[in-house]
């Protein structure tokens, strides 16, 4: 039973350090998402930090500031979207039969 536990616990141990290095992977990857028509395209990491946001030229009109507004952030809603869903496929894989709600 002893040597049942310690091999459960390695096993738990590998798994942790391999979900931390999933992790630290996913922060480390870019996406991006664009509205528009690629009037408007905003980047981030999968820390759901923004990092560069571009704007074309001919999509700033100062007698439309509100489609400008929705455009960032119509494409800001979408990249993170993208950073949830690319979590959830690559974080559950290790969570899959685990019942820890809140856990990610």
């Amino acid at each position: 039973m002893k040597g049942n536990m310690n091999n459960m616990m390695k096993q738990m141990q590998k798994m942790q350090k391999k979900m931390m290095q999933a992790q630290d992977e996913l922060h480390e990857e870019s996406f991006e998402a664009s509205a528009g028509g690629g009037m408007v395209t905003v980047f981030a990491n999968g820390k759901k930090e923004i990092t560069d946001v571009q704007i074309k030229e001919e999509v700033v009109d100062p007698d439309d500031i509100e489609m400008l507004q929705d455009l960032i952030i119509a494409a800001t809603n979408d990249v993170l979207k993208q950073i949830d869903d690319k979590t959830n496929e690559t974080m559950g894989q290790y969570t899959k039969g685990l019942n820890m709600p809140g856990m990610f």
